[in-house]
């Protein structure tokens, strides 16, 4: 399906739809306790990339840590009982498959027939090889879920879990991901093993016990994040030099009520050959009114799900709701560089995320551009996507996060073509 859409008489978006070939791309069928079959199919959108020396086809994504769902999801989607069993617990949250191995995806375009399939599965493991879960790690700086199965048990914590949300790869094969629990970045092999994690300072302890070496590069405000509010977004400069990453929503500084109402998250450049931070800023989110398919007056609905190169120091953010996405450009120069300040510091008051009006606290946030907003040029775009890369003709490619199916949503993937103009260098070689 092919469909052309007009901003004005002289610009004009294409957008492909890609629906999934493989129907085999399912999840084993489990039993609830009351004997009830769940059929989940594969979630593999939350986040995408493709290297300039890929075939023009491929892509590579991530899905993240599996079906799971708070207590008020489980009773309406599993049972009554299972929910009632989530809410004995502090921050209860039901993983159906506690089992599912989170994992990176290869996946094929075919452009003619309109349809995609994975093609290789790089299941996530430990250093020794040991495959990883997407169940919690023992935090003790950040808050936490309690994990539970669907009989109400209490599953266990292991430091080498990862709850993926973004991925690069790098020219030797390596990659690189954002996830959402530390917060953290990680480095992984080509086979999927974990070799370093970057976490806030404050939590090297919490993961003694991982196979990965643990390194307290990022700021320990980090650890304010929100639960599930972590990193969901990683980008690759074009050089390979640096990281980018930002945190998909304001931190809870000092606390969840600050986070509820904060505009400011913020968005990091790191020097992967030397280990640390090289630049911070502030990344604005919009005021939830203005996500026309599903507006709000929540600050909080608003959150950032992908990252993406467009240059040095230019970068795509993808800004959405559950209904709406929003694409911006946005470039570091002329922004604040807050790395190292008083900002960092949890003790500072006000913080950064209580005072929305910057221009008080003397900071420039990034500036935006929008690019794409699906209530404007593309409305029966999926919900929740969350995977955004480029192809060898510079075309963009979107993919939904798809949560497995719980609600019974497909994956789909977009070809956008004539919305935003990345540097060559970015996806072809």
């Amino acid at each position: 399906m092919t469909i052309v859409l007009w901003h004005t008489a002289a610009h004009a978006l294409d957008v492909t739809v890609l629906n999934e070939a493989d129907p085999a791309q399912r999840l084993p069928v489990i039993q609830t306790p009351g004997g009830r079959n769940l059929a989940y199919s594969l979630g593999i959108g939350s986040g995408a990339f493709r290297h300039p020396q890929d075939p023009p086809n491929i892509l590579w994504t991530v899905g993240d840590r599996g079906p799971n769902m708070t207590c008020g999801e489980a009773g309406n989607l599993l049972s009554k009982d299972i929910g009632e069993l989530c809410r004995k617990h502090r921050n209860g949250r039901v993983y159906p498959m506690p089992g599912y191995v989170p994992s990176i995806y290869k996946v094929e375009l075919d452009l003619v027939a309109n349809q995609f399939r994975v093609i290789e599965t790089i299941p996530v493991k430990t250093r020794s090889g040991k495959p990883i879960s997407g169940l919690l790690n023992p935090q003790t700086k950040a808050t936490k879920d309690t994990g539970l199965d669907m009989s109400g048990n209490v599953l266990p914590d292991n430091a080498d879990n990862l709850d993926l949300e973004g991925l690069v790869r790098l020219s030797d094969g390596s990659f690189w991901i954002g996830e959402e629990m530390g917060p953290s970045i990680a480095q992984l092999s080509s086979d999927g093993r974990i070799l370093r994690r970057f976490v806030p300072e404050d939590q090297v302890g919490d993961y003694q016990r991982s196979e990965a070496e643990i390194i307290g590069a990022l700021p320990a405000v980090l650890s304010k994040r929100q639960g599930n509010r972590g990193i969901e977004s990683i980008a690759l400069s074009p050089d390979e030099q640096f990281i980018y990453f930002i945190l998909q929503n304001p931190l809870a500084n000092p606390n969840a009520a600050t986070y509820e109402k904060a505009k400011n998250t913020r968005i990091f450049k790191f020097d992967h050959r030397a280990g640390k931070l090289v630049g911070e800023w502030v990344y604005q989110l919009d005021d939830p009114r203005s996500f026309a398919l599903d507006p709000s007056e929540k600050q909080n609905d608003p959150r950032i799900s992908e990252l993406t190169a467009l240059g040095p120091d230019r970068l795509l953010v993808l800004e959405r709701t559950e209904k709406t996405t929003k694409l911006y450009e946005i470039v570091l120069a002329g922004a604040a560089n807050i790395l190292g300040s008083a900002w960092d510091r949890v003790e500072t008051s006000p913080s950064l995320e209580g005072e929305n009006d910057l221009a008080k606290l003397g900071l420039v946030p990034v500036s935006k551009t929008l690019r794409f907003d699906t209530a404007r040029d593309f409305k029966s775009a999926p919900e929740k996507i969350e995977g955004v890369a480029f192809l060898a003709d510079g075309a963009m490619v979107l993919i939904n996060d798809n949560d497995f199916g719980i609600r019974g949503d497909q994956t789909k993937i977009l070809i956008v073509r004539g919305a935003v103009s990345p540097d060559p260098m970015v996806y072809r070689r």
